[in-house]
């Protein structure tokens, strides 16, 4: 059951995602290959502040429910960086940063920040058609010892994610769908 906070909170990040016009129609080809008669500019959203600060807050009331020791909040680069970023700041806990590929030089990580066994880690999304990508870092995270239960997405285009995440015993947990942006899949 969704509480007046929860509802408050996603209402006005629904709004402001609004307001920056983050949903593009036209012709377009996904991340994932898929085309779609629309496209959903998340980095106008992911670039604006008070998104951001709405997002780590929603996210913060999410998180706050779990008993989570020893937490650390990830996000994949480019896209959900500054988003994990947000949400690091506002519950206070390390950031980490997921490569899409390794370092060519330097200590040639992968994951920048301090990823220790057993850490619960809490992976941010900016978007998720499939949940391909992300799935890639939550493999990445797990292969290096931290343990992870829950992807955050700002927008979650319904359109296989969840269920493709779930076989990866992980939960997506859209902040906001695309139906709540007031599309339909």
């Amino acid at each position: 059951m969704i509480n007046t906070e929860e509802m408050s909170l996603k209402n006005e990040l629904v709004n402001l995602l609004k307001e920056v016009n983050c949903v593009k129609f036209g012709d377009f080809i996904l991340a994932s290959g898929k085309e779609s008669k629309y496209y959903v500019d998340i980095k106008k959203a992911t670039t604006n502040p008070k998104v951001l600060k709405a997002a780590a807050k929603l996210v913060k009331h999410y998180a706050s429910k779990e008993n989570y020791e020893n937490l650390k909040i990830a996000g994949v680069e480019l896209g959900s960086v500054s988003i994990a970023t947000a949400v690091s700041l506002e519950i206070e806990k390390d950031l980490l940063i997921i490569r899409k590929k390794a370092k060519e030089y330097g200590t040639k990580n992968k994951i920048e920040g301090e990823l220790n066994q057993k850490d619960n880690v809490i992976v941010m999304e900016d978007v998720t058609t499939t949940g391909s990508s992300v799935s890639k870092a939550v493999d990445e995270i797990r292969a290096s010892g931290g343990i992870v239960k829950k992807i955050y997405v700002i927008v979650d285009r319904l359109e296989g994610a969840k269920e493709n995440l779930a076989q990866n015993n992980v939960e997506l947990v859209p902040l906001v769908t695309i139906e709540e942006l007031g599309l339909n899949k």
